[in-house]
């Protein structure tokens, strides 16, 4: 009986323990970070919302460890999710130099979970499926890998506020986002976001081990049509010294893109 009302009393001991905890400041706070984290993270989301299609051309400049570089050309272009069940669908194309020429890529963003990718290979001539194992490949041999050039839709990330932090003359706030989708190469990103403008102005990319891997940055934000869009996007490789740069040129919007111009079937008659 003794022991009986001995455990008893350790029981309601841990329960009480478990409520206090429950309502412990240090328990409200990260409450707190992740409503905050969210909501800043949803406000960057909708801050793009309402521009239709895009394209852009660009010029990808890929440095090695010693320095060297060479430089491609291609354009972008960017359809608009229709609905919240539905994500962004884009489009990349090469047409320097001669031996990747034609070479696209397109991707056809998911709210939650794999991203649908395809690349065509004009010297094979046929479009291929890239794995959802596959995403963390590099993007045609850069720096950027099949992963980071999809739309980061906003329901595929938890979130979580960090801190306030300064980037450059600007203020961001500092979130943490997790991929909730299979196959992330990935563990975790952490994003700093333009307080003022909700864009992004740089990320960091953390392994699956949970090293800091690459480094992603924007610069020289400008509004066209109402809409914030950058002229450079630096990724650095930490692990090799390699890095990746694009830089964007004759942004347009409106030009009557639609559904079709971002089908599979399509992609070998993209000019």
């Amino acid at each position: 009986m003794l022991h009986q009302l001995q455990q008893n009393k350790r029981a309601l001991h841990a329960l009480a323990l478990s409520a206090v905890f429950a309502l412990s400041p240090l328990a409200v706070v990260a409450e707190d970070a992740i409503k905050k984290g969210y909501e800043i993270a949803k406000a960057s989301d909708i801050s793009d919302n309402g521009f239709g299609d895009s394209t852009a051309s660009a010029k990808m400049i890929l440095t090695n460890k010693a320095g060297q570089s060479t430089t491609r050309e291609m354009e972008f272009r960017t359809l608009e999710r229709t609905s919240d069940k539905v994500g962004d669908k884009s489009v990349s194309i090469f047409s320097t130099p001669a031996d990747i020429r034609g070479t696209a890529v397109l991707s056809h963003a998911k709210i939650t979970g794999n991203d649908k990718q395809w690349i065509y290979l004009p010297a094979a001539k046929r479009v291929k499926r890239i794995s959802s194992s596959n995403k963390s490949g590099p993007f045609v041999g850069s720096e950027f890998s099949y992963e980071d050039i999809t739309a980061q839709e906003f329901g595929k990330f938890t979130y979580k506020w960090i801190k306030t932090d300064a980037c450059g003359s600007a203020k961001c706030e500092v979130i943490e986002r997790i991929p909730t989708y299979k196959n992330s190469g990935y563990s975790r990103q952490l994003v700093w976001l333009n307080a003022k403008t909700k864009q992004s102005e740089r990320i960091h990319f953390f392994d699956r081990a949970g090293n800091h891997v690459k480094t992603l940055t924007w610069a020289g934000y400008k509004k066209y049509k109402g809409f914030w869009r950058w002229n450079k996007m630096s990724m650095i490789n930490h692990r090799n010294g390699k890095s990746t740069e694009l830089i964007f040129s004759d942004w347009k919007f409106g030009t009557g893109l639609r559904d079709r111009d971002f089908k599979s079937s399509a992609l070998e008659n993209l000019k």
